[in-house]
């Protein structure tokens, strides 16, 4: 993905810029030509030889010194993307307010690549309103600044202030300038969340999706270049991605109808909803009060939305359906990927942890019809939906 690309990252005087070294390593793993640029006050943290030694070139430190000049907008024009991690708070004001007194600021200052800051310093300076203000005048820059973390600080406090870890600041890279878009023209459908099922005007049923797996399936299509859409029961995560077309439902019913009326026009269907398998015949048209000891509620089965739409598949069509289960995990995602006509089965099992409603992470094994079976280790759920885009497109897209 960054293999042949040219980074320029500039390391700042900050305990942090011990990351720095690990950041050029997983750089350079991947393929990156990889320049740095330090700031004199870094020299204290991180050591020149070292950082030169991983990236296979003479690091940078002065503008001038007495046998050479550094061309300082020969290197900003040579960088497909410049890098500061750690950004110190330093080195955020004087960016901010376009001082220029060492060579990595006169870089930054002529630079014509995008430009991606991680800042790290103690929690009261993260919160200080100096800092929250030079930080928005870097982002109306057109900078690109990675969020701080939570953690332990050198300071010994526990707080807002970390520098993001170097696998994110690789993967931030990679999926904002660097990412290829092969589903480009591409129509792709996503469902996701729950279905309330009404008994009367204030009782449901339901079931704990979040719809977070759906919403970063979703984001991810979007970030490959297909046209999505995404239907979504109800959730309580604010979802404002531009480049997305929101559909809101709330029963299966709506779900249904929603997806088979875009359906012939889709590409990619993926069905990571958490649709009810079972409704109220007759939901009370007020509110059900409380008198008798018991209570019945006739169900009957609600429509099955991936069976329907795998009848109604056509050539070049991809429908992907979601499978959770507690039991016999591999045969009933087996039995579904037939019986519904899918191309893949995406399974998670709740016997798994961090997998299920509700978490962060998820881990999955991805069946496919061609008999093919993929396994995957418990991720963040934006790390899940690329692995199951990545598996779309080398099937089917390669």
């Amino acid at each position: 993905m960054i293999k042949g690309k040219k980074i320029l990252l500039g390391v700042t005087g900050s305990i942090a810029a011990y990351k720095s070294i690990y950041l050029v390593r997983l750089l350079v793993k991947a393929g990156a030509e990889v320049k740095v640029i330090v700031t004199p006050a870094a020299k204290d943290f991180v050591s020149t030889l070292t950082l030169s030694t991983l990236s296979r070139n003479p690091v940078m430190v002065d503008l001038f010194d007495e046998e050479s000049w550094s061309n300082h907008v020969m290197l900003g024009r040579w960088a497909d993307v410049m890098i500061i991690a750690p950004l110190s708070c330093n080195t955020l004001a004087k960016m901010a307010t376009g001082q220029c007194d060492n060579l990595l600021l006169a870089t930054y200052l002529s630079a014509t690549c995008p430009v991606v800051v991680a800042p790290a310093m103690d929690e009261d300076m993260w919160n200080h309103p100096a800092t929250k203000e030079n930080l928005r005048k870097l982002e109306s820059f057109g900078n690109n600044i990675i969020p701080v973390e939570k953690g332990d600080l050198a300071s010994g406090l526990y707080g807002e202030g970390r520098m993001a870890e170097p696998e994110q600041i690789l993967a931030y890279i990679s999926s904002n300038f660097f990412l290829t878009r092969p589903l480009a023209g591409k129509k792709a459908v996503i469902t996701a969340g729950p279905t309330y099922e009404p008994i009367d005007p204030v009782r449901f049923i339901g079931n704990n999706s979040s719809g977070k797996m759906g919403i970063a399936i979703a984001k991810e299509l979007e970030q490959r270049g297909a046209e999505v859409t995404l239907i979504i029961g109800p959730t309580q995560i604010d979802i404002s991605e531009n480049g997305i077309s929101l559909v809101k439902v709330k029963t299966a019913d709506e779900m249904y109808t929603a997806v088979t009326d875009r359906f012939a026009e889709s590409d990619i269907t993926i069905m990571a909803a958490a649709v009810a398998d079972y409704t109220p015949v007759a939901p009370a048209p007020e509110k059900i009060k409380k008198q008798a000891e018991h209570l019945t509620v006739e169900l009957v089965r609600t429509k099955d939305i991936l069976k329907s739409l795998g009848e109604k598949k056509s050539k070049g069509q991809i429908l992907v359906g979601f499978a959770l289960e507690t039991t016999n995990e591999k045969q009933y995602a087996m039995d579904k990927l037939q019986k519904k006509n899918a191309d893949m089965i995406v399974l998670n099992s709740l016997n798994d942890t961090g997998a299920g409603f509700g978490y962060d992470t998820n881990k999955i094994t991805i069946f496919e019809k061609g008999g093919q079976e993929f396994n995957f280790a418990t991720k963040s759920k934006k790390a899940v939906a690329k692995d199951i885009i990545d598996t779309i497109i080398r099937l089917y897209y390669a």
